[in-house]
């Protein structure tokens, strides 16, 4: 699957991923209305206007970017009606050509980690018939169970052509109360948890990357460089750009000497563009055409760091 990937970010000229990541206060007034003139001012209404506030941007932005990352709690927060609009979400994404990364962060073992795999990433056999049930091409995954946790998901990665990123050294402030913990070869936790992932990725290599890849924050570019040494073939999420502030700059240490190796989410810096001042110009009503901007302004943010050497 990494090799799709990449494939899409050589053809778009984006190393970027739009965090699909929606909140209720985000969405223009006239979605909701028209949203709960329909289902009520009710989970199923909020649902109903998430999932039509998705559209638009997607239908904006689909062609200049390789991939999505719907974050699944902000769907879940509207119960059966938010999960059927994370399931809308992926499928109209994947209709349009994007690789979707589901932002799920499971982490558990035995048969209920087999069961987050088969759910997200794999097929469930009923009778004589198996289904997809969230299908999405990449999942993220929490590897504090160790192995246990995580073979699951590669056995499903290898039957299906799926792949993983795996929580390496998250961007929150409050990351280093664990991971950055020092062991006593005098590595940090954060470093260990990076040797496992690049041999894990071993399992499942598509030409020079493996489907194993790992999620490392933009707001540690220090720990960034040295993870990326210590995981040269294993692609790395960036979280933490522009809302969290991670700028291109900050991020070339990230990538790998062939410009591959990376990929830089924004979550609200897109899809609530509209409500910042530098889009304000745009406003509620076309607030999908200030998403647009924004992702071409961090498109070029990004590629003129990496073009530059910054």
């Amino acid at each position: 699957m990494i090799d799709q990937l990449i494939e899409k970010i050589k053809k778009t000229k984006a190393p970027i991923v739009v965090g699909l990541d929606p909140m209720l206060e985000y969405v223009p007034k006239h979605i909701k209305t028209k949203a709960y003139a329909r289902y009520g001012k009710t989970l199923e209404g909020a649902a109903e206007g998430i999932w039509q506030y998705n559209k638009k941007i997607i239908d904006a932005i689909y062609d200049l970017i390789p991939a999505v990352k719907p974050q699944i709690a902000m769907y879940e927060q509207f119960g059966i009606w938010g999960m059927q609009a994370y399931e809308k979400t992926i499928s109209y994404c994947q209709k349009k050509g994007l690789i979707v990364i589901g932002d799920i962060k499971r982490g558990d073992i035995g048969s209920t980690s087999q069961a987050y795999a088969t759910a997200h990433l794999g097929n469930v056999r009923i009778e004589d018939q198996e289904f997809s049930p969230f299908h999405e091409d990449f999942a993220t995954v929490n590897p504090y169970l160790g192995i246990d946790g995580i073979k699951p998901f590669i056995d499903v990665c290898k039957k299906e052509n799926k792949g993983l990123f795996i929580l390496v050294k998250t961007s929150n402030p409050s990351s280093g109360d664990f991971q950055d913990q020092m062991l006593e070869d005098h590595r940090h936790l954060y470093e260990l948890v990076g040797e496992k992932v690049a041999a894990w990725g071993m399992e499942l290599m598509s030409g020079n990357y493996s489907d194993v890849g790992a999620v490392v924050g933009a707001t540690y570019p220090e720990q960034g460089q040295a993870l990326r040494k210590i995981m040269p073939k294993s692609y790395i999420l960036v979280p933490g750009y522009g809302a969290q502030g991670g700028r291109g700059k900050d991020l070339i240490h990230f990538f790998n000497e062939d410009g591959l190796g990376a990929i830089v989410n924004s979550s609200r810096g897109i899809i609530a563009a509209y409500l910042q001042d530098s889009y304000s110009q745009y406003g509620p009503e076309h607030f999908e055409e200030a998403s647009r901007a924004a992702v071409l302004a961090m498109i070029s943010d990004i590629n003129g760091a990496l073009e530059a050497g910054i």
